[in-house]
């Protein structure tokens, strides 16, 4: 049975600090970097399936775009790719939203 049956273990930990001082070990910063890179493998994955079916097979230019895009571009390319019919309006996308311009 546990000591503090009506808190959370979240608020146990925040209540004994553990949970601040965990997150600036770097085990933590480590992990948390894994599994941001691999958030962004799969959604890059599920963009680029999405867009073959949507407009075909991508050229290696645009795949390599695709996959050169930061996480808040390719969820906005995401959404973006239900309106197109062509590679024209993945290019013109892309022109419009690169992050480096």
């Amino acid at each position: 049975m546990p000591k503090f049956p009506l808190l959370s273990r979240q608020e146990i930990a925040e209540m004994l600090g553990l949970a601040e001082s965990a997150k600036h070990t770097r085990v933590y910063q480590e992990g948390l970097e894994t599994g941001l890179k691999k958030l962004l493998g799969r959604e890059q994955q599920l963009v680029l399936k999405q867009l073959s079916r949507k407009v075909g097979k991508l050229p290696p230019k645009l795949e390599s775009q695709v996959k050169a895009l930061p996480l808040d571009p390719l969820e906005e390319l995401a959404e973006a790719l239900l309106d197109f019919s062509t590679l024209d309006d993945l290019s013109a996308w892309l022109d419009n939203n690169n992050p480096e311009q």
